[in-house]
């Protein structure tokens, strides 16, 4: 059973992470220490959005997820010279692509599943702070959510069946 902590295991020799088989052969950090956690990061982002809002989406969500679990949060970096820089995310995030379609079954199936996403909706590009961002979905039922964006973090299996026939974001 996972550890609410978000234990991890080390894998065995060979055994290649869906954040590593994700890179190319000989990439950048490709050198990774090869952790598998208990729990998985997916965001999921409309395949039709202009690629500065998928990354603003990517971003937002981001936040939302660290700010949902704080235990997400790293620690902070130094590098050899002394000099510290801020956290990162502890884990791999995986990012798909999906259609309308896709992320209102996402959505469905993370409820069944127990999670709790964050969401982001076409609506929230217009808006210009959090409070105005609530009121926009709040003024919306769930079936008729215009979704550009979930993020997910929980067990691996629940997120794994609330992403089932996605694709990775190219």
């Amino acid at each position: 059973m996972p550890s609410p902590s978000g234990a991890v295991r080390i894998q065995s020799p060979g055994e290649a992470s869906a954040h590593e088989r994700s890179r190319p052969a000989g990439s950048a950090g490709s050198i990774a220490i090869g952790m598998r956690f208990d729990t998985k990061i997916a965001i999921i982002v409309h395949e039709e959005l202009a690629a500065w809002q998928k990354l603003n989406v990517t971003a937002f969500l981001s936040g939302g997820l660290v700010a949902a679990a704080p235990e997400l949060g790293g620690q902070a970096y130094r590098d050899g010279s002394g000099k510290v820089y801020g956290p990162l995310v502890r884990q791999p995030i995986l990012i798909f692509a999906a259609t309308s379609a896709d992320l209102t079954r996402v959505l469905r199936r993370a409820g069944e599943a127990g999670l709790t996403p964050s969401l982001y909706t076409r609506e929230l590009f217009a808006t210009g702070h959090d409070e105005a961002n609530r009121a926009v979905v709040e003024a919306v039922a769930t079936a008729a959510l215009d979704l550009v964006g979930i993020a997910l973090h929980g067990d691996r299996k629940a997120v794994d069946k609330a992403i089932k026939g996605l694709k990775l974001h190219p």
